[in-house]
């Protein structure tokens, strides 16, 4: 491995603009003359990329200041092509007189001729040909180490450190972002505490913890960039969605020949602002809000209402989602069946008409309308399932019919037993025979090969006899019992999406499930199949303005989508559910310079007025949107909606207005911490830390004479106040609550408060009782008077009647001073 920094003289590259011609050109200015050691430079934006006579990198340098940023003694092969299983470098480069063109040679007589374009921010590099194409499987750019390691955007391609920037973006979706690790192309996500080169990474590295190892991967040295290829034309087994052998058919893309990257360099300021200059270069996908990039305009990270709208409804829901002070409106389910996706007539009775004229409704009111989709999954209920299945439903495989079969066969007798053996990835135990979908049980543990306890005509398709030699191909299928598709029903499926956006001017979508597609057998290609079809059908005027966002995102679907959002409510508490995934998502969407979003959380008629300011702090923050996911029973139901709503609306015109200080914001971070904002409109702001302290008494069997009451330490780190309190009865009623302070101070509340009531105190001699989901129920007189808590450490003794299992919950909320937030 030769050192660039042992090099005789180099060989400059001229650059020319031919005419006529926009694009740069590179022209060789002299013959060689120190033999394999000679160099070629690139200017790739700020970077300058020298080349060896062999074909590989010599230097990745800063054009400014001359920084050295390939590793010392590293010389990657800019171009690596795979034949026969085997990962062959090139062994010399020559560059044609005249051309803007260097020719490759490798071992067994192959040649990959690549141009390589200088525009004016980046290089572009493409495979224009190969010799003997047969026999090459697939073509890797890279991996090309770097010694930058701050910012590791392993989605985006991009890598930045303290000033300076180097990124890798493929320039068509078959060049896929990464390696290929994996044979079916679904690139890792992998937890980098695992990984070996973990105690290498810089301090930053460390906490982003999550990598979704693409297009940039962290390494020992500091970060490597890489992007591939492969030829799809021959049929290909590999293990996949959870089948240790499923068949991937041919795929025709023009294969390895046409892919193309774009590398770059800049300042690191400058790195966003240099990827949508090459996105409008290279005519990638560089879809807009209100007429700005989708990647720096504001509403990129817009809060959203998901509401199951209708037509007869739309109007209320608008109403919340003006209330709320938002403008995206979206529905979680608006279909009926996934695959042709028809309109559920529930809420939409006039079908495409119907939400079109919806549509324009809510946009006459400032409201954009959006709808979520499960990106490939076919519902057991769709047309492309029954009557007849389509042919184009994934299979993991197929075998043939040994013997003739009556329509009434509970066996199949199998050829092959290949593809139908036990699966982590079965779950409808599903295939197809002819024009009949079968569901079986299990398949012999020998020979003879036979399917058992066959279910026929599942799914509303007919039973049939069929002869001897029948294809049965085991369908691919999805935990949420659906079936998913092959590539062309993957890009039939995106082209129906399409359609509705376009006929009814809808401008918010959610590929939720993309990962579905790799179905396909393509891996990430699979999902960014959908996505780039569906983005290509879009008319003009949507493309101008849209949302898109998925579960999880790819490399070159970062070109097509906003950003990310997911994060789910359904699977503990409010400030519970996946609470550390949404965080760790911060510092992933900040590494890819992607707006960001905090994902779903859920207002519930129990949703209190603390959780929600709590979410707020948070999307505050990080900077976040999030989706606020309710009902009208939700709203109707919840006593304090309106002191809800007016809250996401005060937090949002906050932080849209970039409002909150850097400080603040840190402290925001840390989800311990809460916080009020008061205010209105456009602010100023002001903004109230608060102290929660949350102690339980607990009801239960003591010693004779051991008093019921039990002490709670707590500190006050803020000024001198009448703390404000809630109290809840958990588990069964409570009776006769007694708060004391240090021993001198005693607050008698009288009465019961019955299971999931909840006592509010805010000052002053009365307290308001809340129902569980905060109906105001009444007023409590109290005896005594409020509890002034100094700055400093106290104990609170609590006493209450309750019985054994019952609890009483005491949560202490000590307000800071107000700090100013204003427009900025």
């Amino acid at each position: 491995m030769k050192s660039p920094r042992t090099v005789c003289t180099p060989l400059t590259l001229l650059w020319r603009r031919p005419a006529g011609s926009a694009a740069l050109v590179v022209l060789a200015s002299s013959s060689l003359a120190c033999g394999p050691t000679d160099m070629a430079t690139v200017a790739a934006g700020s970077l300058e990329v020298a080349l060896f006579r062999d074909g590989t990198v010599a230097s990745f340098k800063d054009r400014a200041t001359g920084t050295e940023y390939l590793p010392h003694g590293a010389a990657p092969a800019l171009l690596t092509l795979r034949a026969g299983g085997e990962d062959l470098p090139p062994i010399s480069a020559t560059y044609d007189d005249g051309e803007s063109v260097v020719t490759l040679t490798y071992g067994d007589g192959l040649e990959a001729r690549v141009a390589i374009t200088r525009r004016e921010t980046h290089a572009r590099l493409e495979i224009l040909s190969i010799s003997r194409p047969e026999r090459v499987e697939l073509a890797v750019w890279g991996p090309y180490p770097t010694t930058i390691d701050s910012l590791i955007g392993e989605t985006v391609g991009v890598v930045r450190g303290p000033t300076f920037a180097m990124g890798l973006l493929s320039l068509n979706p078959r060049t896929l972002g990464g390696y290929p690790w994996n044979e079916n192309d679904a690139m890792p996500q992998l937890d980098i505490f695992e990984s070996g080169d973990y105690d290498d990474l810089s301090e930053e590295g460390k906490r982003a913890v999550l990598y979704r190892v693409e297009a940039a991967k962290p390494d020992s040295l500091g970060s490597t960039l890489q992007a591939y290829v492969r030829d799809r034309s021959r049929t290909r087994i590999v293990p996949n969605w959870g089948h240790e052998r499923y068949v991937v058919p041919p795929f025709h893309d023009d294969g390895v020949v046409g892919s193309a990257i774009a590398l770059f360099g800049s300042p690191v300021e400058e790195a966003l602002a240099t990827v949508g200059a090459i996105e409008v270069a290279e005519r990638l996908p560089h879809p807009t809000i209100d007429g700005e990039w989708g990647k720096t305009a504001r509403t990129a990270s817009a809060a959203y209402v998901i509401l199951p709208f209708g037509e007869a409804t739309l109007d209320r829901a608008v109403e919340i989602t003006l209330q709320a002070g938002l403008r995206y409106l979206y529905h979680g389910e608006p279909f009926r069946t996934w695959g042709h996706f028809p309109l559920d007539p529930d809420f939409f009775p006039n079908g495409v008409e119907g939400l079109r004229e919806a549509v324009e409704r809510a946009e006459a009111r400032g409201v954009m309308l959006g709808v979520h989709v499960l990106s490939n999954f076919i519902t057991t209920d769709d047309a492309y399932v029954t009557p007849v299945p389509d042919p184009r439903l994934a299979r993991v495989g197929t075998a043939t019919l040994e013997e003739a079969v009556s329509a009434t066969a509970t066996e199949l007798p199998l050829a092959e037993p290949d593809f139908f053996g036990p699966s982590a990835g079965d779950n409808l135990h599903a295939a197809v025979v002819g024009d009949e979908i079968v569901r079986f049980r299990a398949l012999s543990t020998e020979a003879p090969w036979r399917l058992l306890d066959v279910e026929r005509g599942a799914f509303g398709t007919a039973a049939a006899a069929h002869e001897a030699g029948t294809e049965v191909g085991r369908l691919a299928d999805h935990g949420y019992r659906v079936f998913l598709s092959d590539a062309d029903l993957t890009v039939e499926m995106a082209r129906t999406l399409a359609d509705l956006f376009n006929r009814t001017g809808l401008r918010q979508i959610s590929f939720d499930g993309l990962e579905g597609n790799r179905s396909t057998g393509m891996g990430n290609y699979g999902e960014i199949l959908m996505t780039h079809t569906w983005y290509e059908a879009l008319s003009e005027d949507i493309r101008g303005h849209y949302i898109a966002d998925a579960s999880r995102t790819s490399h070159y679907f970062w070109h097509v989508y906003t950003r990310m959002n997911w994060g789910e409510p359904w699977y503990a508490g409010f400030r519970e559910s996946q609470t550390e995934y949404r965080l760790k998502n911060q510092a992933y969407f900040r590494r890819n310079m992607m707006p960001g979003m905090l994902g779903w959380f859920r207002m519930q008629a129990e949703t209190s007025v603390e959780d929600i300011q709590w979410m707020l702090a948070r999307s505050a923050a990080f900077d976040a949107g999030y989706a606020l996911v309710t009902s009208f029973e939700a709203v109707d139901g919840n006593g304090r909606s309106d002191q809800i709503l007016d809250l996401i609306g005060r937090w949002e015109a906050a932080r849209m207005a970039d409002a909150f200080s850097a400080e603040q914001k840190r402290r925001m971070e840390d989800i311990a911490n809460e916080f009020h904002l008061d205010g209105s409109g456009d602010g100023p702001w002001t903004l109230y830390q608060i102290h929660a302290v949350t102690h339980r008494l607990a009801g239960g069997a003591r010693q004779p004479g051991e008093p019921s009451a039990r002490s709670f330490p707590f500190t006050n780190p803020v000024g001198e106040q009448t703390s404000r309190f809630l109290l809840t009865a958990e588990g069964g009623p409570v009776r006769n609550v007694i708060l004391g302070l240090d021993g001198v101070a005693r607050l008698e509340i009288p009465g019961r408060l019955e299971t999931g009531e909840t006592l509010a105190y805010e000052g002053g001699n009365e307290a308001v009782v809340y129902s569980g989901t905060w109906q105001r129920l009444r007023q409590v007189p109290l005896r005594g008077r409020g509890l002034t808590v100094l700055p400093g450490d106290h104990e609170m003794v609590v006493d209450a009647e309750l019985e054994e299992g019952v609890q009483l919950r005491v949560e202490l909320r000590l307000w800071s001073e107000g700090e100013a937030v204003g427009v900025r």
